[in-house]
C-alpha cells in the first residue's frame, strides 16, 4: 500500500512523495487522517531537525491530528475500523521510575508518534493502549486534532494553580500561549497578553478574551504596563513566559510582585543558561515552575474541554491548505503569517 506524505531529508528540505504504508503491527492501529494541524514544533524541525522527533531520514512529521481508523492490528481491544478517534504524539511506558510516581511527562521510555502529515498514519501500541481516544460522532477531526497542544496547556495551567481574581501575563503569544490566556480567564484570573504579531495579539482578545493586550514593539520594556495592570501596581500573580528564550527567560523577574510565580513553559534552546538576581529571588520569595509536555489524564481533560465546555479551538485555524502544499504552510506561520494551519488530506 502506497500513500502521499510530506518527507523530511534535512534542514529547509522537504519531499512531497508516495511512500509505502505497512500494515499495523501487533496492538497498532492504523488511521486515516481526516485533519492534521500545524504546530511550533513542526516549524522547528522544518528549520533545522529535532533529535528526537527524527530518527532517520528521510522521515514523516507533523503529530497533531485525527482521524478514523482503517486497519486494525492483533490483539487491539475497544477498537475497530471505523472508529473516529485522536491519538497523542506521545505515551508513556506505565512501568519507569517516573511514571511509578504518577510523572508520566518524566517517562524514561516515552514513545513518540511522527508523521502526521500523510493520508494514513500507523499508531504504536503504546499509544493505543494510553493515549488513543474516541472521539464523539458530532465533534469535528480539525477540532478534536487540537486535544494534544491542548493538553500540554492543560498540564501547565493546572500546575500553576492559578486562583480567581489573580493578575496573569502570559508572555509570548504562538498556540500555546493563547491557549494559556484563554484557560487562565477560565479560571477565573485577568489576564494581560503581551506579544509582537498584530494577528496573534487580536486572537489574544478574540479568543483568548485577555483583559489587556501589549504590542511590544511599541514598548520594549513594558514592565510599567504590567505593574499598573496588577493589583495596586506591585507586579503580577503570576507570569507565564511562552517565547522559549532566555532573555525573556530573565526579563520575567521585572514583572512579577514579591510573592509572585514565574512559569517558565518556553523552552529554550539547548545548552542556553539565565542569570538570575539571587537576592530578588530570594528576598521577594519569588516561585519558580516550570511544566513540561503532557500525561493521559491531562490529554484526556482536554478533548473533554474542546467538546463539552465547547472551547472554540477553531478560531485558531487562520488558513486550510491541502496535504500537497503542507511546506507552503510551515513557511507561513514559519513567518508569522498564521497561527495554526490546518492541513487536509
Amino acid at each position: 500500500m502506497r500513500m502521499k506524505s510530506l518527507q523530511f531529508y534535512a534542514p529547509l528540505e522537504v519531499k512531497f512523495e508516495e511512500v509505502e504504508i505497512k500494515d499495523p503491527k501487533e496492538g497498532e492501529v492504523q488511521v486515516k487522517i481526516e485533519a492534521a494541524l500545524t504546530c511550533g514544533t513542526d516549524v522547528k524541525t522544518y528549520k533545522r531537525s529535532h533529535p528526537v522527533l527524527i530518527k532517520k531520514t528521510p522521515s514523516g512529521f507533523g503529530h497533531e491530528f485525527s482521524g478514523v481508523i482503517s486497519k486494525v492490528g492483533k490483539n487491539v481491544m475497544g477498537f475497530n475500523v471505523g472508529d473516529r478517534v485522536v491519538a497523542a504524539n506521545s505515551a508513556p511506558c506505565g512501568e519507569c521510575f517516573f511514571c511509578k510516581r504518577g510523572e508520566y511527562n518524566l517517562c524514561e521510555n516515552i514513545e513518540f508518534l511522527n508523521g502526521a502529515y500523510a493520508e494514513y498514519i500507523n499508531v504504536p501500541k503504546a499509544i493505543v493502549k494510553r493515549n488513543l481516544i474516541h472521539i464523539p460522532d458530532d465533534l469535528e477531526f480539525e477540532r478534536a486534532a487540537f486535544a494534544e497542544p491542548l493538553a500540554n496547556v492543560v498540564h501547565g495551567i493546572e500546575k500553576t494553580d492559578i486562583k480567581e481574581g489573580q493578575s496573569v501575563g502570559v508572555i509570548g503569544l504562538g498556540p500555546i500561549g493563547l491557549l494559556f490566556v484563554r484557560l487562565a480567564k477560565m479560571k477565573g484570573a485577568r489576564v494581560i497578553a503581551a506579544a509582537r504579531n498584530p494577528l496573534k495579539l487580536k486572537l489574544a482578545k478574540d479568543f483568548g478574551c485577555a483583559d489587556e493586550v501589549v504590542d511590544l514593539n511599541k514598548y520594549k520594556h513594558p514592565e510599567k504596563i504590567f505593574k499598573d495592570f496588577s493589583d495596586e501596581k506591585r507586579g503580577l500573580d503570576v507570569v507565564i513566559e511562552c517565547v522559549g528564550l532566555p532573555e525573556v527567560w530573565e526579563e520575567m523577574f521585572n514583572y512579577v510582585r514579591k510573592g509572585g510565580k514565574i512559569h517558565f513553559f518556553g523552552g529554550c534552546p539547548g545548552g542556553t543558561k539565565i542569570n538570575i538576581d539571587t537576592q530578588k529571588l530570594h528576598y521577594d520569595q519569588i516561585k519558580i515552575i516550570s511544566v513540561f509536555h503532557h500525561t493521559p489524564l491531562y490529554f484526556r481533560e482536554a478533548l473533554r474541554l474542546i467538546y463539552e465546555e465547547k472551547l472554540p479551538v477553531e478560531k485558531l485555524i487562520t488558513d486550510v491548505f491541502p496535504l500537497e502544499k503542507t511546506e507552503e504552510a510551515l513557511i507561513k506561520q514559519m513567518n508569522g503569517r498564521a497561527v495554526k494551519i490546518l492541513i487536509k488530506p
